[in-house]
């Protein structure tokens, strides 16, 4: 799976969750930038665990 189709999806999730449970933004807002970061910086680092 790509980041770029995998980055919308984490978003809808986080989103959705902050609907449901309000005190959880700082939470996702904090998990969801850290990813960001990662795939930013390491672009293939999600296929070296799915490689195999």
């Amino acid at each position: 799976m790509e980041i770029i189709t995998l980055q919308p999806i984490v978003a809808l999730v986080a989103g959705i969750l902050i609907l449901i449970m309000p005190r959880l933004l700082s939470y996702i807002v904090a998990f969801y930038l850290i990813f960001v970061g990662l795939t930013a910086m390491f672009p293939d680092l999600l296929t070296r665990f799915t490689a195999g």
